[in-house]
Order: structure tokens, then sequence, then C-alpha cells
């Protein structure tokens, strides 16, 4: 395989910091054709470094987490459509846990205008959100902060959320692979969110359609084991025959949103 050019080495240090890069935006930087910068990402992701999302590219990782401004960046919209339409579902007068994410966060905000909810949550962006709300009751879990995102892990944040039983838990995931695995990249992150859904009585999953283009080497769980799947784009036809025939609902909140293009 050819060695890559200054041009698509660029790209790659640009989509490390940024997390996600555009068609539009690199020709402008480049002043070349957008078509150039079509064949650069797809040259980028023939060797895996990168991974084609509507419009351009994101990092490509198997084993290591994007950095959590840059997993903000990346789908930015479709996470606020997905966190509102997932707020949508939980009804006023309800427990619920909520996990580490950038998807769940945007759930988070969707809540606050709800009223008499009980939120256990390992994530501190989230209590930041909510705390101050005066029908939201927060209940943060204790234990190591991870200084990077701000989620609490740990065996004593594990042994607090196991203390409780809620009407829902909303969590996330890093990568979906094809047969219907929830992958992550920290096994402390992955115990946590295991110890949620043990504990909830209906599991909410928050994850956009960049999620099931990713590696991660952390199993979660599987798609059985939760009871809604909020995303962006309707599923291809595997995961959502998965989902059939284990009764499992499927949301998609922007259903209308243009399919990722080469």
């Amino acid at each position: 395989m050819t060695e890559l050019s200054n041009r698509q080495s660029d790209i790659l240090n640009i989509a490390r910091a940024s997390g996600r890069v555009t068609v539009e935006d690199l020709a402008r930087r480049f002043e070349v054709s957008a078509q150039t910068i079509r064949k650069d990402l797809n040259d980028l992701c023939d060797r895996r470094s990168m991974t084609r999302v509507h419009g351009g590219a994101i990092i490509a990782s198997g084993v290591e987490n994007l950095a959590y401004e840059a997993r903000r960046f990346v789908a930015a919209e479709e996470k606020k459509a997905i966190g509102a339409a997932a707020a949508a579902q939980i009804p006023n007068g309800c427990s619920l846990f909520i996990n580490i994410g950038t998807t769940t966060e945007e759930v988070a905000s969707a809540l606050t205008a709800h009223e008499d909810l009980l939120v256990i949550t390992n994530n501190l962006n989230v209590a930041m959100l909510l705390y101050r709300l005066p029908r939201i009751e927060v209940i943060v879990a204790g234990g190591t902060v991870r200084r990077a995102d701000g989620a609490v892990i740990g065996s004593t944040a594990n042994n607090l959320i196991t203390q409780f039983k809620v009407d829902y838990a909303i969590i996330g995931a890093s990568a979906i692979d094809e047969e219907g695995a929830l992958l992550d990249f920290d096994y402390r992150e992955v115990q946590a969110a295991q110890a949620i859904i043990a504990n909830a009585r209906s599991v909410m999953l928050v994850a956009d359609s960049t999620k099931l283009s990713r590696n991660a080497p952390v199993r979660i769980a599987h798609l059985s084991q939760i009871h809604t799947f909020v995303t962006d784009l309707p599923l291809p036809a595997g995961l959502q025959a998965i989902c059939n025939s284990r009764g499992i609902e499927v949301i998609a909140a922007m259903p209308d949103k243009p399919a990722d293009v080469a």
C-alpha cells in the first residue's frame, strides 16, 4: 500500500484533533475539489484509519476511544435529536439511571422540563445539568472520577448502583457490531453499565448510526438485553431483524436524514 500523501496526513491530524472532518471544510482548507477530498477519505478508510459518515469521516478507533471533546463534536446534531426522542419516552414521576456518554448527556439535557424524577448517575456532566432543577432529584455515584470526561467509575460507584431498582436505564455504547453486541473501551465503565442494566425494569439504548461502523474491545451486553433502541437512522436489516425477533422497540429520531455517502 502506498504511503499517505502530505494532505492525507494532515487530514488525519485534523480529524484526531476535532473528531470529525467534512468534505466541504477540507476542500476549502486545502483548496481542492470535493471529489479530491472524497478520494482522500476513501483511501484513509481503506487503510482503516477513518470511517465515513454523512458528509465526511471520523477517526476509526478499535482499542482507544476518541477524546471527550472530540466525541461531543461527532454526530452532534444526531445526538441532540436522539436525546429529545429518548426523553419523550420517559414519563414524569419515575426513577432512572443515566450512564456515561455524550449521547446520554443529550438525553439529560432534554429532560429538564420533566417533573418528579429521581436520577441516579455516574456521569458528573449529567449531574451538573440536572441538580439545580427543583423537580428532579439527583443522586451521584461515588468513586474515582475519570478526569478526561467526568465519569465516575470503580467498585464504589457500582455498589451504589446495585442499591436501586429503577424504572428506566439510559445507556450508550461506543460500538455495535452486526451480531448485536454492544461494545465499549474501558472495562470499568462496562462494569457500571452492566450493573445499570441489571437493576432497571426497562433499558433504553441511545446510540447514533456512526457506532455501527466502529469497533471496541469490551462487551457491555447484547441488544437482546435492552427494550428500546433510540438512534438517528433506520437500522440495517440484520440489526432490525434482531430487534424484531426480541420485541425491541426501535425509534429513529431522524428517519429522513440522508444515509452516509461515499
